[in-house]
């Protein structure tokens, strides 16, 4: 594994050594799912998911997104501002599942002019929630609509909500590895404890292949002594036990602006620092460090 820095960015990249497309590189070839949790809001969760979709589809893998936040905030940063006014969400296939209606799995999905695609969602996947509980093997519903996909796809990333309900716990279910966002402007500990151990649980009782890709620090800013410490203590508390990536996100205005227009930070301000962070984040991700 190689490392460079790039000039006057502040920040760190790791480029897997193998090519991309080779095909002596096992993960090369893996189909993966990522789910991007976080009990805790304000952690660029969705920006991540955003940002390394695209990403990883810069680098030619075959991308579907899937918005499972009932406020829909990855479908509008993709520039379908009205997703209540879409007609097939990821609430219609949870809810033909536990019907067994004959929705067709792709039904719904939505593309992107950045090579991405997506399952958006809306409010009604609120409501879906005591359906869900009230549903046979209520934890593998995601699982039974994504399996068809999985042969489409080399990576389907997840975006939940900032909760530990039961449709973050679906995504786990379907999902091959965790990827976590903490924001560098503070240190959410129990956050992170509860969110762990939400996973092992899963992992323990229902899906035994289930991991932790790895933590992410976001919204650094490398002026700030916070920053620079809650990075320091997460490397030091966790790196033992899970792989925190080499990337760091860093703070910037453009990534904030860029979901306004429904594009990418790559589309938006693809010279920028926050975009070269998420080429080298979809570096390591395929790579696998």
């Amino acid at each position: 594994m190689n490392q460079h820095k790039e000039p006057n960015t502040g920040i760190r990249c790791r480029v897997a050594s193998c090519s991309f497309h080779c095909g002596d590189c096992d993960y090369c070839s893996l189909h993966s799912i990522q789910v991007e949790p976080c009990q805790k809001g304000g952690t660029g969760k969705t920006a991540t998911t955003l940002s390394l979709g695209a990403a990883l589809a810069r680098l030619g893998r075959r991308v579907l997104l899937v918005d499972a936040d009932p406020q829909g905030d990855l479908t509008k940063s993709l520039g379908w501002s009205e997703p209540d006014a879409l007609e097939v969400t990821l609430a219609n296939h949870l809810n033909a599942v536990i019907e067994g209606e004959g929705l067709e799995s792709r039904e719904g999905i939505l593309s992107h002019k950045e090579g991405i695609d997506l399952m958006p969602a809306n409010i009604e996947l609120a409501g879906m929630e005591m359906p869900i509980l009230m549903a046979m093997s209520r934890e593998q519903l995601m699982n039974v609509w994504l399996t068809p996909l999985k042969a489409d796809y080399d990576f389907i990333l997840i975006d939940c909500a900032p909760t530990l309900g039961i449709i973050p716990v679906n995504a786990f279910v379907a999902a091959d590895g965790v990827l976590v966002p903490v924001s560098a402007e503070y240190l959410p500990a129990s956050a992170m404890t509860a969110l762990l151990k939400t996973v092992g649980r899963v992992r323990r009782q229902i899906n035994p292949t289930l991991t932790v890709e790895g933590i992410l620090i976001t919204l650094s800013d490398s002026r700030n002594n916070l920053a620079r410490e809650v990075e320091q203590t997460i490397r030091e508390q966790y790196g033992s036990a899970y792989r925190v990536f080499e990337t760091v996100i860093p703070r910037a205005v453009s990534a904030a602006e860029a979901p306004a227009v429904g594009a990418s930070i790559f589309s938006y301000d693809g010279k920028g620092k926050a975009a070269h962070a998420f080429e080298c984040l979809a570096e390591e991700v395929v790579g696998r460090g």
